[in-house]
C-alpha cells in the first residue's frame, strides 16, 4: 500500500520519515541535534538518555515540533554552573524550536510545553541529565513559558512519541535495554561538540 508523504515545512527536508503501519501515521524521527516542526497530522519520535526534547505547540493553531538537545559535560569545579559552550547548544536548540513554530503561523501566547529526557544513563556523566534539566526549566522560566507536563530525570532512556498537532505525547521507558546504543550515541555525539569547539571560534549551528 502506498502512502503519501506530503512535504515539510521549510528547512526540515533533511529530517527522516517514515510510515509507522501500528500507528497509522507518518513519523519523523529525530536524531540528536535536530528540530522537527509539522502543521500535519503526522508524529515526530526520537530516543532520549540524558538529552532532552522539548515537545512545544499552539493549543489553537495545530501546529508544534520538538528538539533534541545534549548539554556537553561541565569540566569545570563548579558542577552548578553550565558553561558558555552549553548555553549557546541549549539556547539555540530551544530558540530555534520557537521561532519556527511562530514563523509558520503559531502564536507565542497559545504556547503549551512538555519536557523529556534528562536521564543518568552515564556513570561518570552523572550531571549531564540533571544540568539539562535545570538548564531548560530557566530557560522556560526566563521565557515565561509554563511546563504543562514533563518525565525527566531516573535512569533510564525513553522513547518519546508526540503529535504537533494535538499536543499529545506518548513516553515509553526503556528499562529493560541492555544495549550500549544510546550511551555510545550520546559519548560520540559529546565528543564530536567539543572537537568542533576545540577547532573553531564559529557556532555550532
Amino acid at each position: 500500500m502506498h502512502h503519501e508523504f506530503k512535504p515539510t515545512l521549510t528547512g526540515f527536508e533533511h529530517v527522516k520519515r517514515y510510515w509507522d503501519k501500528g500507528r497509522n501515521s507518518v513519523v519523523a524521527k529525530i536524531l540528536p541535534g535536530e528540530v522537527y516542526v509539522s502543521k500535519q497530522d503526522e508524529l515526530i519520535s526520537t530516543v532520549l538518555g540524558s538529552c532532552i526534547s522539548a515537545c512545544i505547540y499552539d493549543i489553537k493553531m495545530g501546529i508544534g515540533g520538538m528538539n533534541h538537545f545534549m548539554l556537553p559535560a561541565n569540566r569545570s569545579s563548579n558542577a552548578m554552573t553550565i558553561d558558555s559552550l552549553s548555553c549557546r547548544y541549549g539556547n539555540w536548540a530551544m530558540e530555534f524550536l520557537i521561532n519556527e513554530i511562530i514563523k509558520n503561523g503559531g502564536y507565542r501566547e497559545n504556547f503549551r510545553v512538555k519536557l523529556f529526557g534528562g536521564g543518568k544513563i552515564i556513570s561518570g556523566m552523572s550531571d549531564v541529565g540533571e544540568g539539562n534539566i535545570r538548564f531548560v526549566s530557566e530557560y522556560l522560566k526566563n521565557e515565561g513559558l509554563s511546563v504543562e507536563s514533563h518525565d525527566v530525570g531516573g535512569p533510564w532512556p525513553r522513547k518519546v512519541i508526540f503529535s504537533p498537532t494535538t499536543g499529545k505525547a506518548a513516553v515509553k521507558k526503556l528499562k529493560s535495554m541492555h544495549n550500549d546504543t544510546i550511551k555510545q550515541r550520546e559519548y560520540k555525539y559529546l565528543h564530536e561538540i567539543e572537537e568542533q569547539d576545540s577547532h573553531t571560534d564559529i557556532e555550532l549551528f
